[in-house]
Formats: structure tokens, sequence, C-alpha cells
């Protein structure tokens, strides 16, 4: 499965660009799945849910299934955080993974800026950043800028980056 991380500082847009991006590269024939590093406190459990209760009780696993799809909690407890090899391995195979988040994990990354955030750019310490996805002129950028409100032209890149697409 190919890989491509979209990365960028809480608030710069990454979820709001993958939703715009995912349908485009649907129509062009691929089979997308995303993964997503959630902040530390995010949790899809509820107390007082017959899952939250399993795994209160010690289950390493929980699935739960409805008709119209199924999750798998896995109970890390003092594990380490698995790396993005280890996760994607236990992915149904897809043409294209898109990352969202995982900052500092090894996989080539397209950042998002935005100038209102007022955030320093992530590219210049980050050798695996390919392109930065950006609202505003980036003078002297190393790598290609897009621009962040063309999402078919950031999914052409991406289509071309993971070479799906010749450029």
């Amino acid at each position: 499965m190919k890989v491509m991380g979209i990365v960028g500082w809480s608030g710069s847009g990454k979820t709001s660009l993958l939703i715009e991006v995912l349908p485009i590269l649907k129509a062009q024939g691929l089979k997308v799945s995303t993964m997503k590093h959630a902040h530390h406190r995010f949790d899809v459990d509820n107390p007082g849910k017959d899952s939250f209760r399993h795994r209160e009780a010690g289950a390493s696993e929980v699935l739960v299934v409805t008709s119209s799809r199924w999750v798998l909690m896995h109970e890390s407890r003092e594990e380490p955080e698995p790396s993005i090899e280890s996760l994607i391995e236990r992915m149904t195979p897809v043409d294209l993974v898109l990352i969202e988040g995982f900052k500092t994990h090894h996989h080539a990354k397209l950042e998002i800026h935005r100038e209102s955030e007022g955030k320093p750019l992530l590219c210049p310490d980050d050798p695996e950043i390919v392109a930065v996805a950006s609202d505003c002129p980036l003078p002297g950028l190393k790598v290609p800028r897009l621009d962040l409100n063309d999402p078919s032209a950031i999914a052409d890149f991406i289509l071309i980056q993971t070479g799906f697409k010749q450029p």
C-alpha cells in the first residue's frame, strides 16, 4: 500500500483538506483508507457502554459490530504507541493510505500551513515534507507550494507523488 502523510499544526485544516481530497481520489478509481493520530485524551468508547465495561474488565481487544460497520479497539495499556507500519499491516489492503498527523514518523508528508495560525513552517526541520499546501505565498520555500484552496491540484500532487499518475 502506498502512504502519504498530511501534517501541520493543530487547527491548520488537515481534516478539512482530507475531506475535500478523498472524493477526488476515489473518483480516480483508488481505494483509499485513512489513519488519524488523535490527542492522548481522545477515546472512541464511553463509560457505561458494554464495550467500555469489557475493556475495563481486562479485555485486550473489543470488536464492536453492527450491520453497517465494525470497530476493533485494542487496549494498549502499558505498551508503547505502535508504529505506523504495524498499524498499516492491520488494515485491509487498499491502494493508498492517507495519514493525518504523525508529524515525527518517517514517511512522505504534505504540510498544511495557514497564515492566520501564525505558526512556523515544519518543513525546514523535516526533510520528509515533500510540499506545503498554503493559503499564502511562501518565498524561499525549498519544496513545492500548493494552493490550499485547490483540492484538485493537491489530489493530483498526491497521485503523482505516490506513483498513481505521471507528472
